[in-house]
């Protein structure tokens, strides 16, 4: 896979009894060359009334400064400032991604999940 290979695909899930969650499937490289994808999907999401968000990293190969820039602007737009709740949630990470964000600090403030059903358990009805 080359470097500009990044996908993403998005599933609604309905949980039972809960809120629907959408899931991003993310692929590839997160980097400097598909940060703004991923932002412009999100920001689209949140538009059509998505409030649940997962992130599945489980096939981002490279996550680069700038795809941390990125997640941190789609957590800022999911998560108001007031509220301690997260409306966005990761899981799956390969642990080199894992790694890169436990040592960046950005799992003090994002939830992440083994997988992809524990994510999507974690909502609140």
């Amino acid at each position: 896979m080359a470097k500009s290979d990044y996908k993403l695909t998005s599933e609604q899930i309905q949980n039972e009894g809960k809120s629907p969650v959408t899931v991003f499937h993310l692929s590839g490289w997160l980097d400097a060359h598909s940060e703004k994808q991923l932002e412009t999907s999100a920001q689209e999401a949140y538009e059509s009334g998505v409030r649940y968000l997962v992130l599945d990293l489980a096939d981002i190969e490279t996550l680069t400064s700038a795809g941390m820039r990125a997640i941190e602007r789609v957590y800022r737009l999911f998560t108001p400032r007031d509220d301690k709740t997260a409306y966005l949630k990761l899981c799956s990470a390969p642990p080199q991604v894992y790694h890169v964000l436990g040592i960046t600090g950005f799992l003090l403030t994002m939830p992440m999940y083994e997988n992809l059903q524990a994510a999507l358990d974690s909502f609140e009805a």
